[in-house]
């Protein structure tokens, strides 16, 4: 069985009145920027990206884009793009960018060293800073609890493989070393950020979308594990204006950027989630042990979640308190689900719209159904 991160990568009212209140004041980056940066995204257009520019450009910033122009090239029709191929060795390569200055390159489409080292060595005398969008998944497996960025990096036998492998398992590897090569060709002008499950709005792997849209609807909801089990989500919006920040105030340095400030225990996520549905009546979430759907052979079988146990004791525990420190900032879960489940609804009008969902389908989950209750 490949590793369960593998299959993983793959794969009131008052408070909440005052936490909008917190989240229009704090979370967003609404002002003019003292002073505007030109920003080159190497990306743009997939997830992260889209939500790094609207915060860029509504805080007064230039934006460049250089991506191959294939994925959703209609977007920002009034944004520079350069097109060429994050291979110096494919097509057109970087040849775009060999010319133009930047205060600051976010690159969040680096996968191979090979490519991010190219990219930031070209680019190393004509840009001020380096921000690299690295994952959790950069670190050593098993996860500590209340890790640090000092943890153990992972590592692969053959550094120069250019593929995932069979089952995702060079992903994190790879990640590692490319920071190392983005902090080897901008020495001391290179922040790495490290982020876990990104979510919200725009989403295209509905992986925490499962979770609002399965609740959008009557009857019960297999919920596993524990109400208390921990969890650990940062929305979109909200490492995209951190992002900006890092760029705003020259950040140098290597954060984990998981959410919110304290983890979550999974019941806030799915109390969040039946508050949201428009069903009627509600929805009602069954909590199902992960020893039982272990049994079902069913446990890998739902998103995000994770039981905490033994190798994954830690695995949504990761200490964010540098990057809190850094001013990274959290929108109140209640508001991720919302905005979410508004966003899946209106996709589902769009022809082509970003409909994916992780998690088992309605038939496998009657058979998961049909496993756990003998």
């Amino acid at each position: 069985m490949a590793s369960l991160t593998s299959l993983l990568r793959r794969t009131a009212a008052i408070a909440f009145a005052l936490a909008m209140v917190f989240t229009i004041a704090g979370c967003r980056n609404s002002s003019t920027a003292k002073k505007p940066l030109r920003i080159l995204i190497l990306g743009g257009t997939g997830f992260l990206g889209p939500a790094t520019i609207d915060a860029a450009l509504e805080r007064g910033h230039t934006i460049t884009m250089f991506n191959r122009g294939k994925t959703r090239p209609e977007l920002y029709p009034n944004v520079k793009k350069l097109h060429g191929d994050r291979d110096p060795n494919k097509d057109e390569g970087l040849k775009s960018l060999e010319s133009g200055e930047w205060d600051v390159v976010i690159d969040n489409s680096g996968y191979y060293p090979r490519h991010v080292k190219a990219s930031a060595e070209l680019l190393s005398t004509r840009a001020k800073h380096y921000i690299y969008i690295s994952s959790v998944s950069a670190y050593a497996e098993p996860s500590p609890i209340n890790g640090l960025e000092g943890a153990p990096l992972a590592t692969m036998p053959d550094p120069t493989i250019e593929n995932m492998g069979p089952n995702m398992e060079y992903f994190g590897p790879l990640k590692a070393l490319c920071e190392q090569a983005a902090k080897a060709a901008m020495p001391g002008r290179t922040t790495i950020v490290r982020p876990g499950y990104i979510v919200g709005p725009d989403d295209p792997t509905g992986r925490f979308t499962y979770w609002p849209v399965k609740f959008d609807r009557v009857g019960e909801v297999i919920v596993p594990g524990a109400p208390k089990d921990p969890l650990q989500v940062i929305d979109v919006r909200d490492l995209g204006a951190w992002l900006v920040k890092l760029a705003e105030d020259g950040t140098i340095g290597t954060f984990t950027a998981t959410g919110p400030k304290k983890p979550l225990e999974w019941r806030e996520v799915i109390n969040a989630c039946v508050v949201a549905s428009t069903a009627s009546p509600k929805p009602r979430p069954v909590w199902v042990d992960a020893e039982i759907l272990e049994r079902a052979d069913s446990l890998f079988a739902y998103p995000i979640w994770i039981a905490p146990k033994g190798d994954y004791a830690g695995f949504h525990t990761w200490n964010n308190q540098k990057a809190v420190k850094a001013g990274l900032k959290f929108r109140p879960i209640e508001q991720t689900v919302n905005d979410t489940l508004k966003w899946y609804r209106e996709q589902k009008k769009v022809p082509n719209g970003r409909t994916r969902l992780a998690g088992p389908t309605y038939s496998a989950e009657t058979r998961i159904w049909e496993k756990i209750k003998k």
